[in-house]
């Protein structure tokens, strides 16, 4: 898609997601709901007695009928259409030559799980940090953006041979 079409819609999106909820977007609650359910289906004494998920599980109703875990399953049957609709829909493992499939999948592996660790640190991840953030001119907003792409810039120089 058209790089500037796509960040109209997504402001478009995002405007919409604070006149509708009063909240913006954020993924990172989405993934937390599916924790706190898990846990309490495994082990539901244990995830009671806790005092993290407890505050999820003592609301009334199920942490899996957020909101924002549709807009994540959203996301994902959008772009399972998006690569549908492209032709680009397929089961595959680009890498550069320089590296293994294996070690693509491990290095995305770590990747994601630090992505997942720093958005519980940092209370949200980028969509509800920067991005909403942003909109309503938080000035951690800009701080965390800023950091984001920052942080990106810094350590691509140390693992671009991986992708290139």
């Amino acid at each position: 898609m058209n790089p500037y079409l796509a960040g109209i819609i997504l402001g478009l999106v995002l405007l919409l997601s604070f006149y509708l909820t009063g909240r913006g977007l954020g993924a990172s609650g989405a993934m937390k709901s599916v924790v706190v359910t898990t846990v309490e289906t495994v082990a539901h004494d244990k995830a009671e007695s806790n005092e993290f998920f407890s505050h999820y599980l003592n609301t009334g109703h199920s942490p899996m009928r957020s909101w924002l875990v549709f807009e994540i399953l959203g996301v994902m049957v959008g772009g399972f259409i998006s690569g549908a609709l492209s032709g680009r829909l397929s089961l595959k493992n680009e890498h550069s030559p320089k590296i293994s499939s294996k070690k693509r999948i491990v290095m995305a592996v770590i990747g994601g799980a630090l992505f997942g660790f720093g958005s519980q640190f940092g209370r949200g991840c980028t969509s509800g940090a920067a991005l909403s953030g942003m909109a309503v001119l938080s000035l951690a907003g800009f701080v965390t953006m800023v950091a984001i792409f920052g942080s990106a810039y810094v350590f691509a120089y140390f693992f671009r041979k991986n992708w290139i």
